[in-house]
């Protein structure tokens, strides 16, 4: 798999555009933050995190991905640390974050139940877990996202990844219209997570 995005990013275009995903820009997100991006690919998100005057970490595992994410935030003219990690293997560090984001952050069952019941342990009290993926229901739309149900999500998949011991979580499943990039391109089926320690 990593092979595979390695060559997805080596294209000259941004796979999934350089503007940040619409469910992330609709949120109320303050400065001056603690961000972790995980799965971050080209770091449209990060950038975008970046400009609105946070302290942003990007992690992913494709070189390729990491490179473009330097040179986008070069032309918006802000600073992200990239770094390049199996989140499989990662460890996140216990109240770190004031802000986690996984935006259409798609993995192997194993690598799902490694890192995403961390992240209520690796926020700061009080800090956000912001989240888009794709429901299997996506498959029958064949407008972006993996081809193997096993890489998406539902919402009980999320509810047992994801801690109950969030103060507020909420997993919802929304129909809409996603245009980022040549790969996620019309009416989809996605889930999306709020979530505050």
């Amino acid at each position: 798999m990593k092979e595979f995005w390695n060559e997805r990013y080596a294209e000259a275009a941004y796979a999934y555009g350089q503007e940040a995903n619409d469910f992330l820009k609709a949120q109320e997100i303050g400065a001056a933050l603690k961000v972790l991006c995980l799965a971050e690919g080209e770091g449209r998100n990060g950038v975008y995190l970046a400009k609105l005057g946070n302290e942003v970490t990007c992690v992913d595992y494709a070189e390729a991905g990491l490179e473009k994410t330097k040179t986008l935030a070069k032309q918006n003219g802000v600073e992200v640390t990239c770094v390049c990690a199996d989140l499989g293997q990662m460890n996140l560090q216990a109240e770190t974050w004031d802000l986690i984001v996984g935006i259409f952050a798609h993995f192997p069952k194993s690598v799902k139940e490694h890192i995403w019941p961390q992240v209520y342990a690796a926020l700061k009290p009080g800090g956000q877990l912001i989240m888009e993926v794709y429901d299997q229901e996506q498959l029958s739309f064949g407008t972006g996202g993996p081809q193997h149900p096993d890489l998406l999500y539902s919402v009980d998949e999320l509810q047992l990844l994801l801690s109950t011991n969030f103060q507020h979580i909420q997993i919802e499943k929304v129909y809409r219209e996603v245009h980022e990039g040549a790969y996620h391109n019309g009416a989809s089926a996605t889930l999306q997570v709020l979530a505050v320690k």
